[in-house]
């Protein structure tokens, strides 16, 4: 699997590194929480519990004394430059050969900021620029219930998932609308699918148009 082999490369050309390893948003988040002087954490909008971009930007939010590097198998560059828009250090593609992944990382904790030649040079959209600067003001806990709302589920059902208070639920709804810009729940489930990347991944069910 590219994680093992990942962290295998890694080991081998930073002597003396420590990398830990995670299988999911919730784990990455952990990591980081318990070890804050963390040198450089590296992404994969794949990785369960990520929704895609929206992950970065939480995780930007939560933490942002670490510095991200995406590794993706996206080839859509506007996603790439949107993932620095939104704080990322670095994109690299998942299909790079193991040395170049490791020699961007390199470059990147030398302050270095990598982008493959698809990416283009050129700025984002205006749209673009916006939305990634809107999801990264979204605090850690709204982005959860963001990323649950993109699933189609009603508050009580987050609420219950987060183990919080209905009416807590409500209140980062209200706020998850205003800072995205828009007026309904099916309207920021829109924003949340550009945000994952991950087409057809709109619930195939009506969305419940709760406050």
């Amino acid at each position: 699997m590219v994680r093992e082999a990942l962290s295998l490369a890694l080991r081998n050309a930073f002597a003396g590194a420590a990398v830990i390893p995670s299988g999911s948003y919730e784990e990455t988040a952990a990591a980081i929480a318990q070890h804050p002087e963390t040198d450089l954490v590296i992404l994969d909008l794949d990785m369960p519990g990520m929704q895609g971009l929206a992950g970065v930007a939480a995780l930007r939010a939560a933490y942002p004394a670490a510095p991200l590097v995406i590794v993706s198998a996206t080839r859509n560059p506007a996603a790439m430059r949107q993932a620095v828009e939104m704080g990322a250090a670095g994109f690299i593609p998942k299909s790079a050969p193991m040395e170049q992944i490791v020699a961007s990382v390199r470059a990147v904790m030398q302050g270095e900021v990598i982008l493959p030649p698809t990416a283009g040079d050129g700025v984002l959209p205006a749209s673009d620029a916006d939305l990634a600067a809107r999801a990264a003001s979204l605090t850690p806990q709204q982005h959860r219930v963001f990323a649950l709302m993109s699933e189609g589920k009603p508050n009580k059902i987050i609420a219950y998932d987060m183990q919080i208070g209905e009416a807590t639920v409500k209140a980062h709804v209200t706020e998850i609308l205003r800072k995205m810009g828009v007026h309904s729940r099916s309207q920021a489930i829109v924003l949340a699918q550009r945000l994952a990347l991950e087409p057809g991944a709109l619930p195939a069910h009506p969305v419940a148009e709760e406050g």
